[in-house]
């Protein structure tokens, strides 16, 4: 077995556990081992299927890039993570999706953009570094990751559909699938605020220059 098929077969355990767990077997391992006890295997499968992911990714080591991205995709890339960490600290306030959440009754925030900001921020940061690492290694790796935001994303609205329906379409005349489908939102003053700090140090700590750094270094 090659590598790059340890690779494959890793981000498919990644992807497949999340979509199995989310759905045809989330209701019978509730129902055996309590919403407390599913979630602690959800979250141990979770974790061990990324780890792999992550070690045979490193395993890999240097690869060529296939392409070279230039010095303006670099300023929209930085621009689109930016956004991305927005969305992301964003979605940790009044999101309705997150275990716990009190119901909101119309969206706001980041929410306003997007009812899957979290989603969208693993999508976004997958799609930059595709783009910008180019490697064979990275864009299979990203595009398992981009493949789960966005088809975890349409599963939930499909199970939320389902479950509450009347309901659920109320939500959804209130914000869109894809940001600013609906209309440009401001993100509103903590998710601006503590995005764009994220974002700063994220990619500060970052290995390589990026972001700002690649021009402030």
């Amino acid at each position: 077995m090659t590598p790059m098929t340890c690779l494959a077969l890793a981000a498919a355990a990644f992807v497949g556990t999340h979509f199995a767990l989310s759905h045809p077997l989330r209701s019978p391992l509730v129902a055996r081992l309590g919403e407390r006890g599913f979630q602690g295997v959800y979250s141990l499968i979770a974790l061990a299927t990324f780890g792999w992911m992550i070690w045979v990714y490193r395993g890999l080591g240097d690869q060529a890039p296939l392409w070279i991205a230039a010095e303006v995709v670099w300023i929209v890339a930085s621009l689109v993570m930016w956004f991305a960490s927005i969305l992301l600290a964003g979605s940790f306030a009044g999101n309705p999706a997150l275990p716990g959440a009190r119901r909101v009754q119309a969206p706001g925030g980041v929410l306003a953009i997007t009812r899957h900001p979290m989603m969208w921020s693993f999508a976004l940061w997958a799609i930059v570094h595709a783009v910008l690492s180019a490697t064979p290694k990275a864009l299979l790796l990203d595009g398992a990751i981009l493949f789960l935001a966005l088809g975890g994303s349409v599963g939930q609205d499909a199970k939320k559909r389902k479950l509450h329906g009347e309901k659920f379409h109320q939500w959804t005349a209130q914000t869109a699938f894809f940001p600013f489908a609906r209309g440009l939102r401001a993100p509103g003053t903590f998710a601006f605020m503590a995005g764009t700090g994220l974002f700063l140090l994220a990619t500060w700590l970052h290995p390589m220059p990026v972001a700002v750094w690649r021009w402030t270094g």
